[in-house]
């Protein structure tokens, strides 16, 4: 499967850091990820490549102009690009869930703004979807566009090498993932947890997901509201609360 992804944005050099390092240039080595990038100041008419104007109503900052965005989201479509996601502020909330609806998709059209967003009238008219990578506001669009972009190439087949790490990774079961160790066994004074040297399958499966229900409880209680728990999980979370507990009285 290859998806491809194009990007508007005004400062297409950013996305070096998508072609040019990690997993994502291997997808793009592999064919695995198509990656186009559309500068909306080569669509512009006047001498100075305007792609932005001053807020109608007045107030501070800068809007970016229909028409330069426009013909590039249109250019990019007419080349095999689909549905256009605009990363903003106001979008919908990015989760794994939606990152996993995503990626079945085989083309996407990724518009990042700048300055104080675009004109809204482009939105209505060209805009399928509003992303929101978090509630605060960066500079602009492009980081929001990297992050979804790696999000969605960790979904392709054979890009990690271990189809594994994508099933186990944070909220691929509405979960956050379980603490990881490595050697050395002991680091100054604090070891790996037994039940990981144990080599017992068993053992590690259940201390992995114990861990993982724990630490979800603790860091992002609203995930278990929407997760329905097995019997095994609602025992092995209150077997943690009661570690927590007891632990807490000892100190």
């Amino acid at each position: 499967m290859t998806m491809r992804i194009d990007v508007v944005s005004i400062f297409p050099a950013m996305f070096d850091a998508v072609r040019c390092w990690g997993m994502t240039r291997r997808a793009l080595d592999s064919g695995q990820l198509e990656l186009e990038l559309w500068d909306p100041r080569e669509f512009t008419k006047d001498g100075y490549r305007r792609v932005d104007d001053r807020p109608y109503g007045g107030g501070p900052g800068m809007v970016m102009m229909i028409e330069p965005l426009r013909q590039a989201i249109e250019k990019a479509r007419s080349m095999g690009g689909g549905r256009v996601l605009y990363l903003s502020p106001q979008g919908s909330k990015l989760d794994q869930a939606r990152v996993r609806e995503l990626s079945l998709e085989t083309s996407l059209v990724l518009l990042a703004g700048r300055y104080e967003g675009v004109d809204e009238r482009l939105i209505e008219s060209a805009v399928d979807e509003e992303i929101s990578i978090g509630d605060y506001v960066v500079a602009g669009g492009e980081l929001p566009a990297m992050v979804l972009i790696e999000a969605l190439v960790r979904t392709l087949p054979g890009v990690l090498g271990n189809e594994d790490s994508v099933e186990f990774d944070s909220f691929s079961d509405g979960l956050l993932d379980w603490p990881h160790y490595t050697r050395p066994e002991t680091y100054e004074t604090r070891t790996v947890p037994a039940a990981l040297l144990s080599g017992h399958h068993e053992e590690i499966r259940c201390w992995r997901l114990k861990q993982a229900l724990g630490r979800t409880w603790m860091r992002r209680p609203d995930l278990l509201e929407s997760k329905v728990l097995s019997k095994e999980e609602q025992q092995l979370l209150e077997s943690f609360k009661r570690g927590r507990e007891e632990q807490e009285k000892s100190t």
